[in-house]
């Protein structure tokens, strides 16, 4: 039997993921040692190999086959565009993409003014200012702190993800619209779909009943 490999999103989503496959009965302790140095896991007895990657990355591995199944946040997956399938919603780490900046600025959203756009997702800026109101940006691709643009008058607002607002609140900024709700989600390679059909539906299948218990 072949094995399926899984690619995780590092960090919260992985953890996230651990604890659901672990509801199924699939162990992930060896992936939880903060000190391993390994960078493949494997579970002989489910025939599943994990690795985990830079969020970006995911959809990259997935695509190309080099992992069969990935969970990454949906903001990953708009942004990097790539041929998988999304074939379920984890709902954890949900968050939502927004358009924000200082109060004063939401008179430029009007779809009539250029205005210079801040963010570490240029496609999905791209997208929603083009296609969803027609107005003409200029996109400003940055990769640290995007609330530090409008303050420093790099830009009239940025696209970011949002949790709670708290970061904007703090330094003056506030969500100005909304561009959509975001969470994490299982993405397939369309190849693996078709030859491993069978096992990728039972632990999708086995994944969406732990969820919903």
């Amino acid at each position: 039997m072949r094995y399926l490999t899984v690619a995780l999103t590092k960090g919260r989503l992985a953890k996230q993921t651990m604890n659901l496959m672990e509801q199924i009965g699939i162990s992930c302790e060896e992936m939880r040692d903060p000190n391993t140095r390994k960078l493949i896991f494997v579970n002989e007895t489910y025939g599943l190999k994990f690795f985990l990657a830079k969020g970006p990355d995911v959809p990259t591995y997935v695509e190309y086959g080099a992992a069969d199944l990935g969970v990454v946040g949906e903001d990953t997956i708009m942004e990097e565009g790539r041929k998988i399938y999304e074939v379920l919603d984890l709902g954890f780490g949900k968050c939502r993409m927004c358009v924000a900046g200082p109060e004063e600025a939401a008179r430029l959203l009007n779809g009539q003014e250029q205005i210079r756009v801040a963010t570490k997702y240029p496609k999905i800026a791209r997208d929603y200012f083009n296609d969803t109101k027609n107005q003409t940006v200029e996109i400003i691709k940055l990769n640290g702190s995007i609330e530090l643009a409008p303050i420093v008058g790099l830009a009239e607002v940025i696209v970011d993800i949002v949790e709670t607002g708290s970061t904007l609140r703090e330094n003056g900024l506030k969500v100005l619209e909304e561009v959509c709700p975001l969470s994490a989600r299982v993405v397939v390679n369309p190849v693996s779909m078709r030859m491993e059909n069978e096992r990728i539906t039972k632990l999708l299948s086995d994944m969406n009943a732990a969820l919903h218990t």
